[in-house]
């Protein structure tokens, strides 16, 4: 399937300890590019951008990664965020992707026609702890929304999430460690726990990345960027459930 990214708006404020290392604030340093000022992109619209033809530039049926740099819930991108929104209900032959540590905002930022969610929009929700887990997932699953993911990316401690583990709600739960020169250790026995929780619960389970220092029968193995993905997809503990 053909994928994209599109980055309306730039620019965040870290709001919890999964944002320590984040990547965009790296990425932006070494640009000297101030990444606490959220600001509108040049690629603002791009879902309904045409060639020269009149057709749109991405392709029917692609999915697209939203807001990769910044939160699509932030509230500096509320004075855009209905444009957006816009573009979204246009392009309904698309399907979006985005990933947010500000679900609480959702309900007083989804469009008037929301419904019990827009079929072409999944969620993904950050909680990258146990604290974070059962502040922001409570809100998460009280909210009609048509497709959810939950993110325990970066993981930083084993996370309890039996309660959570909605077969109904949840399409998926994706574990990673952080990636990074500074990056903190993930622990092989808290994703593979994770993994265990969403077995019994019957809900989809992927390793996404090692990140750059993974913990395994006590031994912490320093692994470079370019493997990280590659070494958690060797773990081969990717769990599916049985389609009725």
């Amino acid at each position: 399937m053909t994928k994209y990214t599109w980055n309306p708006w730039h620019g965040c404020h870290k709001i919890s300890a999964g944002c320590a290392n984040c990547y965009m604030f790296r990425s932006d340093s070494g640009r000297d590019i101030d990444s606490n000022t959220v600001r509108k992109t040049s690629s603002f619209n791009r879902p309904v951008s045409r060639d020269k033809y009149g057709s749109y530039k991405l392709k029917s049926g692609a999915e697209v990664g939203l807001c990769f740099t910044s939160d699509f819930l932030i509230d500096e991108a509320d004075k855009w965020r209905d444009e957006a929104w816009d573009m979204i209900r246009e392009r309904f032959d698309l399907n979006f992707l985005f990933i947010t540590k500000r679900i609480n905002r959702l309900a007083d930022v989804a469009p008037d026609d929301w419904g019990d969610g827009y079929d072409n929009v999944a969620i993904g929700c950050t909680c990258e702890n146990q604290e974070m887990a059962d502040k922001r997932l409570p809100v998460f699953l009280s909210f009609p929304i048509a497709e959810r993911y939950i993110i325990c990316e970066p993981l930083l401690g084993p996370i309890d999430l039996k309660e959570y583990l909605l077969p109904e709600k949840i399409s998926e739960v994706i574990v990673g460690g952080e990636s990074g020169n500074e990056a903190r250790v993930c622990d092989y026995d808290w994703v593979f726990d994770i993994r265990n929780q969403c077995i019994e619960a019957g809900v989809d389970f992927s390793f996404h990345q090692t990140g750059a220092r993974l913990r395994k029968n006590g031994k912490v193995y320093r692994i470079l960027r370019r493997h990280q993905h590659s070494q958690a997809k060797k773990a081969a503990i990717t769990f599916r459930r049985k389609k009725v």
